[in-house]
């Protein structure tokens, strides 16, 4: 593969996930992390990329696919039933990581009243408790990712690496028999270091979510305590979690 070709496949790669590591950009080119900078300081000089801590950034994305404004949109109901229906699962003054999905927001707007400990790399989630005085709120560390609304990077990992929590409450790009996935690249590492330190793991999915696979597994389903959807999700699949010992709680419908 000559140089301009592995130019444009991380171009191409970071259209569709915005953000990677040199790590990952090796891999998915087939060469080594010191031929990647390379190619990336070219790119940079251009003014493409965007060299960070742990990565490199898209400067101009295509797409407002993965902006957290443009997220929060879709299924807007479903996710506020799922948030409330979450959010009653939670006992007063535990220890809880948030992550930084548009469906856990709705689950954070739930919690205010519950005295909690809450760990997060979301910023709006961080933003909704800054000026009260119920909620103690701890922030990952972390390289600030404005349109995702999210801190990523190899100190987010490390952050959440560090901690111990009594509940994880986490969301993902799709869930079927064989597991948990997700589509973003940039979430998984940050995700997979929060699986290792909370002691339940709760899933909000909305119905979309549901026989829907995403490119990286996250985890497989003996690792999931708890799921909590939406009244569309398709009952024969919730019928299949629940057979593996998952528990499924469907969020009474709401209307707008």
């Amino acid at each position: 593969m000559t140089s301009e070709e592995r130019k444009h496949r991380i171009e191409v790669y970071l259209q569709r996930f915005e953000f990677a590591s040199l790590d990952e950009l090796s891999r998915h080119v087939g060469t080594s992390v010191s031929t990647v900078r390379r190619d990336v300081t070219a790119l940079e000089a251009v003014g493409n990329l965007r060299r960070t801590h742990g990565g490199v950034r898209l400067v101009a994305p295509k797409s407002d696919e993965f902006a957290f404004n443009v997220r929060d949109t879709h299924q807007i109901f479903e996710k506020e039933a799922i948030g409330k229906a979450c959010a009653a699962l939670i006992g007063a003054n535990q220890s809880v990581i948030l992550d930084a999905g548009t469906t856990i927001y709705h689950v954070a707007r739930n919690l205010e009243e519950k005295g909690l400990q809450i760990v997060t790399n979301s910023l709006p989630v961080a933003n909704l408790f800054a000026s009260g005085n119920k909620v103690e709120v701890i922030l990952a560390g972390g390289v600030i990712y404005p349109r995702l609304g999210v801190l990523v990077g190899p100190m987010t990992v490390e952050s959440f690496s560090n901690l111990r929590a009594s509940v994880a409450i986490m969301s993902a790009g799709g869930i079927t028999l064989e597991g948990i996935t997700n589509s973003h690249a940039l979430l998984i590492d940050i995700q997979r270091a929060i699986l290792k330190v909370a002691q339940k793991i709760i899933f909000c999915l909305d119905h979309t979510k549901f026989g829907r696979q995403s490119v990286s597994p996250l985890c497989e389903l003996d690792r999931v305590n708890t799921v909590v959807t939406d009244s569309q999700a398709p009952q024969e699949l919730v019928a299949g979690l629940r057979s593996r010992g998952v528990e499924v709680i469907v969020a009474p419908e709401t209307k707008p």
